[in-house]
Parts: structure tokens; C-alpha cells; sequence
């Protein structure tokens, strides 16, 4: 009982990342498997996949709805990071557990510093195409998709914003959508171990998770853009702490 409410509490926090902030559930996801529900970090990582891969493509929905999802960008970065998911994610159940907790706290901090960095007196003028730069975020995206089991959200969020000139809510919106491409190209060389995934434990926290994207939208109406930025970096910088340390003792 009390794996199933930890289960439950935890799907609902991934799930308001995930719809508010277009990203970060499988950051704050794979720590929750770890340490409060007692998977593996291979396990886990599979798990999160899964969870994310479901969560992402229903905030995705909510947020096309909205007019939120630039689709042709969105597509571009998820094209290019399928390779590399793929590709990482074969890669990733030969390593060491420790280095991947430890490169996943490093790549959590750098991103929260990135994002909690002022804004730019001048912002980049918006970008119509940027072929080039979206296509080398996405396959780094997805490198880091299939190799960490995350989504890429964390990233793609900044990315777009920083680097193709996105609003903070076409950047929510349209990561949802690389999330889900990337998740779903890094699960498949991973189906073989997810059948040793508790369900039992797992389930709860997907359909949590689902639940909670809707929610999460409706926060995303009512915060600015730069709030969202804060509260998702301050998130990440509380992961990255807690995983550092434990890869280090």
C-alpha cells in the first residue's frame, strides 16, 4: 500500500512537469523509481520511458489544442534525435549504474543553470527555419534521450527558447512533442528488459502521471513563462543535488 501512494504521489508531480513545463518528468521520474519505489537504475530508466513516453503524447494533445505545438520544428529536432536515441539507448545497459546517476546529475545542474540564467537584453530575432541548429539540438537531444532515459525535455525547453527564438509556451508545447518521439525510439532496444518492471508499481504511476499532464497545462495558463522557467530549474538543481551525492558514496 504504501508503494502503490508513493507511486501515485510521485506520477502526479512528473505529470504537472511534464504538462506545465514541457519537460522534466523523467528527471524528477527516474529518481522517484530509484530511491522511493526501490527499482534499479536500468529498471528505472526503462520505466521512466514508458511513463513519460504516455504522459508526454497526452499533455502534447492538450497543448496542440491550445496552439501551442510548432509542428514542423518539433518534428525536425525528434527526426534527428531517433538515430541517436536508438543508437544510445543499446549503449546504455552496458554501463556502470553510478556513472549514469552521476551523468544524469551533472547534465540535470547544467540545465538549471542554463535556464536560470537572466534573459538576454536582446533576444534572438524569432527563426522561421533554423534547419541547422534544430536538427544538431535534436540529435544531441536524443542522444541524451536513449543513453539517460529521459525525454529530452529539460533540454529541448532551453534549446528552443534560447537557440531557435521560441515563446516560453511554443517552447512547453512543442518539447512535448520531441519528448514523446524520443522516448518511444529509446524505449524499443530496452523492450527485452521491461518485462522485469514491477507493473504493479509502475501502472499506478503512469496513470498518475496522465492525470496530472492535464493539470499541469491548466498551470501553465496561469504562470508566466519565466515563473515556469524558475520553479523547473529550482526542480532540476534539487535532483542534480540529491543524485550527485549518491553517486559519489
Amino acid at each position: 500500500m504504501t508503494a502503490l501512494l508513493l507511486a501515485l504521489a510521485a506520477g502526479a508531480v512528473v505529470g504537472l512537469a511534464l504538462g506545465g513545463l514541457g519537460g522534466g518528468g523523467s528527471m524528477l521520474a527516474v529518481p522517484a523509481l530509484v530511491y522511493l519505489l526501490g527499482f534499479s537504475p536500468a529498471l528505472a530508466t526503462t520505466a521512466s520511458l514508458l511513463i513519460v513516453a504516455a504522459t508526454s503524447l497526452t499533455a502534447l494533445l492538450a497543448h496542440a489544442r491550445a496552439g501551442r505545438v510548432r509542428w514542423r520544428t518539433g518534428a525536425l529536432f525528434a527526426a534527428a534525435g531517433l538515430p541517436a536515441a536508438a543508437a544510445t539507448g543499446a549503449l546504455s545497459v552496458h554501463l556502470p549504474g553510478a556513472l549514469l546517476t552521476g551523468a544524469f546529475a551533472v547534465l540535470a545542474a547544467l540545465a538549471a543553470w542554463r535556464m536560470l540564467r537572466p534573459p538576454s537584453a536582446q533576444p534572438p530575432e524569432r527563426s522561421a527555419a533554423g534547419t541547422g541548429p534544430a536538427a544538431a539540438a535534436g540529435a544531441g537531444l536524443g542522444a541524451v534521450t536513449g543513453l539517460l532515459g529521459v525525454g529530452g525535455g529539460f533540454l529541448a525547453v532551453p534549446a528552443l527558447v534560447s537557440v531557435l527564438a521560441f515563446t516560453m509556451a511554443e517552447a512547453v508545447g512543442t518539447s512535448l512533442l520531441v519528448i514523446t518521439a524520443n522516448s518511444l525510439a529509446a524505449l524499443l532496444p530496452r523492450l527485452g528488459s521491461a518485462g522485469a518492471v514491477d507493473w504493479a508499481v509502475a501502472a499506478p504511476f503512469a496513470g498518475a502521471a496522465v492525470l496530472g499532464a492535464w493539470d499541469g497545462k491548466r498551470l501553465a495558463d496561469r504562470l508566466s513563462g519565466r515563473t515556469l522557467q524558475r520553479a523547473f530549474a529550482l526542480a532540476l538543481l534539487a535532483v542534480a543535488a540529491l543524485m550527485l551525492v549518491t553517486a559519489l558514496v
